[in-house]
């Protein structure tokens, strides 16, 4: 097994390496990806999350370099980039069923709550607070995204087959066309990547690797 851990908290996952374009599920979904229609949402990248993996190895050492440069050419393309951050501590009453699963979660500490340095939100970027495995829950990022005239979210992160998977389907339900960044993704482990761009390609999106993303950006 790649995921070792208790029932509670994260596991500690092991290196796998990332799909490629000839890996990804065809899609039932006819979308296209749009410059001028789409936000990139950056999901999830603190520290907290990404300390359960090895740093220099993949999935995550490629999902980070693939992020950075998807967020370089929107930023550069006027597409908004928009980030998602969990708040340390959090209150049980707030922290919900999450709890139940997932124990306390992170604590304020420094080495917690941060995004990862290599991709800090920059001026213009929109940073939410994270509140439940979809990036809309309790969050103006609908709004966001339809003040801007966007109608499409590209999603890259952790983890590919809670928080990302579900933020794609929560999108779908709101009329909202998702993309999985596929290779600027990371995971539990392969098994459960390639299971939520499965998922996705069968019931809410479309997946894409990197380079086909910055083709059109």
């Amino acid at each position: 097994m790649s995921v070792k851990g208790t029932a509670k908290g994260l596991p500690t996952i092991a290196p796998y390496e990332l799909p490629r374009a000839d890996e990804l599920p065809a899609p039932r979904a006819p979308w296209k990806l749009e410059r001028d229609r789409a936000g990139l949402l950056i999901h999830d990248m603190q520290n907290y999350f990404l300390r359960v993996f090895t740093p220099d190895a993949s999935p995550l050492a490629p999902a980070v370099a693939n992020i950075a440069a998807l967020a370089a050419a929107a930023r550069a393309a006027g597409v908004p980039v928009f980030y998602t951050a969990q708040e340390g501590d959090q209150d049980r009453r707030d922290r919900g069923l999450q709890a139940d699963l997932w124990g306390p979660g992170m604590s304020g500490a420094a080495e917690h709550q941060p995004i990862l340095a290599a991709l800090a939100p920059q001026p213009g970027d929109h940073t939410l607070v994270k509140h439940r495995y979809s990036a809309f829950q309790r969050s103006n990022l609908e709004t966001l995204l339809r003040a801007r005239g966007r109608d499409q979210l590209i999603i890259c992160g952790v983890y590919a087959h809670i928080g990302c998977t579900l933020t794609a389907a929560d999108a779908f339900m709101r009329d909202i066309e998702p993309f999985m960044a596929a290779d600027a993704l990371a995971d539990f482990s392969r098994a459960r990547h390639d299971h939520a761009l499965s998922y996705v390609a069968e019931v809410c999106g479309v997946p894409l690797t990197s380079a086909q993303i910055l083709e059109v950006l």
